[in-house]
């Protein structure tokens, strides 16, 4: 695709077409986002904001003292369901921070910020760092990318219609309403983050990080299991573990998935310029500062892609200047509200079921099945 194919943005850019699924392809112009760079450094978006993410942490654990407090004086009553709904938003807050610190957003030590991730992670959360970053950063060098990136490879959820046409029988029925069922599904997204790090630390060759995280999870994970069923009825402490994995689960997938899904999917063949991989695959989320606040800064998905050690209260200024080069340059920006967001995604992911394959489906009717 060259450079004159592509229409410049008008200053408000609309909303994402959707359709058939999109999909890059060609030889992209080349774009090298060096003096956005540069400019980015001249408004000083780099520095460390420490006072910001001091103030978030004291928040957060005035919440989370607040939740433990309501815990402890509700006692068996079945209010305490709304102190594990409170504690799976405020987990949710915590991962939020600790994916900040994975990308140095918060320290400009890489030792202190790994620290700090580490007991955000695998302490506050209970779920593996080292695990968090080897996926997470592979994401990052190749968002959308077919066999690159880890968050579309083929689980669950089918995110290109080459897995989804796989699938057959009892999945296959499942694929082809993956959309309709996405957030339902994501209430079971907190257990999968758990099962997954703890995987990832049993099956990794013995070291002495890999030790150390598993005794971390192994005293955050049993401890809190051992506190809920120590304090409450058997029936009430599952209850509550259910609904504060839930909330946590529908809560992270719910603030990642407006993300990249529905966005270019990048053949493997295909190389792009980090300008254009990076923009071109990601999508924004209008709202300003309600928005920051509750999806952590991920709203600004493309300007954190670009600058990902970017603190997360300077993510708004970079995005005037982000929006502005794009339109220079005719780079596609992609920037939707939160609603329209998730619209999408349900429309996307069914739209990839479509492909998968019914047994009672006849040959000739799937050919002839409108795409």
């Amino acid at each position: 695709m060259s450079a004159s194919t592509i229409v410049r943005l008008p200053s408000r850019p609309p909303a994402p077409k959707t359709g058939p699924i999109p999909r890059l392809t060609g030889q992209e112009h080349t774009q090298s986002y060096t003096a956005l760079a540069q400019q980015i450094r001249r408004e000083g978006l780099q520095g460390r904001r420490l006072g910001f993410y001091g103030l978030v942490v004291g928040c957060l654990v005035l919440a989370l003292g607040g939740a433990i407090t309501g815990f402890i004086l509700l006692q068996h009553s079945w209010l305490q369901l709304l102190m594990a709904g409170a504690l799976g938003l405020i987990f949710t807050q915590f991962a939020f921070l600790g994916h900040e610190a994975s990308h140095r957003q918060i320290f400009r030590s890489g030792p202190a910020n790994d620290l700090a991730g580490r007991f955000l992670a695998n302490g506050v959360v209970g779920i593996s760092y080292s695990w968090w970053m080897s996926k997470h950063t592979r994401h990052h060098a190749n968002p959308n990318k077919l066999g690159k990136d880890p968050d579309i490879e083929m689980d669950t959820i089918s995110f290109v219609e080459e897995s989804a046409s796989t699938r057959s029988g009892v999945m296959g029925w499942f694929t082809r309403r993956q959309g309709t069922l996405f957030f339902p599904l994501l209430m079971l997204e907190g257990i999968n983050l758990h099962r997954a790090s703890i995987a990832s630390l049993l099956t990794r060759r013995p070291d002495r990080e890999r030790l150390l995280e598993l005794g971390v999870l192994a005293l955050r994970i049993g401890g809190y299991l051992a506190i809920l069923f120590w304090v409450l009825p058997v029936g009430l402490a599952f209850a509550f573990l259910g609904v504060q994995l839930a909330v946590f689960g529908l809560y992270m997938g719910a603030s990642f998935a407006p993300n990249h899904k529905g966005m270019p999917i990048v053949p493997p063949t295909l190389k792009l310029d980090f300008l254009s991989k990076q923009v071109r695959t990601s999508r924004n989320i209008r709202g300003g500062w309600w928005a920051t606040a509750l999806m952590g800064g991920l709203n600004y998905q493309i300007e954190h892609h670009l600058f990902p050690s970017m603190p997360r209260p300077n993510l708004a200024r970079a995005r005037i200047l982000v929006r502005t080069y794009c339109a220079e340059h005719h780079v596609p920006y992609t920037e939707t509200s939160l609603a329209q967001s998730y619209a999408i995604v349900i429309r996307y992911l069914n739209q990839v079921g479509l492909s998968a394959r019914d047994p009672f489906d006849c040959p000739l009717a799937s050919q002839l099945r409108p795409r």
